[in-house]
């Protein structure tokens, strides 16, 4: 079922948001988007939101801002200008365009790169109170969504059985229709003398049977009645 949940915490000048969404799928499938300073407990935030989530295709996306204007990420320079340099000298000796070379530098890894810091118990904690309160909201949002659909489902299987019903009266009315189209059938393209009246009658009620739709009501009525029991459990 889908699903979308939102949390804001604080830890010093830190804004930590943490954002919920999940899609329909058979399966879990969990994927991550949060700083690399958070990646050591990837691991137990994957097994907070299974828990809470169970199945689907679930993101989860942590942001890390500062209110001081830093945030977590650093220019390596040593690297930048060893990299441009080689590149511009490359570029000239080969007589080809320097327009992206600062963009094709910015992509190399470890140019720009995550500030490792130490992050202490409090953090971690502000970090995982966040994620669960968005799993919270996006609890929340699940069931909004799935009580509209329990109303939807029960009215779609209520009217199935109610439509059903009204086929009856047409069942006796089908079937001399159908009768007085064969005997039609036959009496057009073969002479009376050559019809067995017991064997057309045989035929006949063999052929009623093949068309007959009883089984098929009676089945389908108790899958829309056992479907209401199941959808009405708690």
């Amino acid at each position: 079922m889908t699903g979308y949940g939102r949390a804001t915490g604080n830890y010093q000048d830190k804004v930590i948001n943490v954002e919920v969404r999940a899609l329909n799928s058979k399966h879990t499938d969990v994927r991550f988007k949060i700083p690399q300073s958070y990646r050591e407990r990837e691991v137990n935030y994957r097994k907070i939101v299974m828990e809470k989530a169970e199945r689907g295709k679930i993101d989860l996306l942590i942001e890390l801002k500062s209110e001081s204007g830093d945030d977590e990420y650093g220019l390596n320079r040593n690297l930048f200008k060893r990299y441009h340099r080689d590149l511009t000298e490359l570029t000239q000796e080969l007589g080809l365009p320097q327009n992206d070379i600062l963009q094709a530098i910015m992509r190399i890894p470890n140019v720009v790169s995550a500030e490792r810091g130490t992050i202490d118990d409090a953090e971690w904690e502000v970090v995982e109170n966040t994620l669960r309160a968005a799993l919270k909201k996006f609890s929340e949002f699940r069931r909004t969504e799935g009580a509209a659909m329990e109303v939807d489902l029960q009215l779609r299987a209520s009217n199935i059985i109610r439509l059903q019903a009204q086929l009856d009266p047409h069942e006796e009315e089908r079937v001399t229709r159908l009768r007085q189209k064969l005997r039609q059938s036959i009496d057009d393209h073969l002479s009376k003398d050559n019809i067995d009246e017991n064997r057309f009658e045989q035929e006949l009620l063999f052929y009623l049977e093949k068309i007959d739709v009883t089984e098929e009501k009676v089945r389908l009525e108790q899958h829309c009645k056992y479907f209401l029991e199941e959808l009405n459990k708690k």
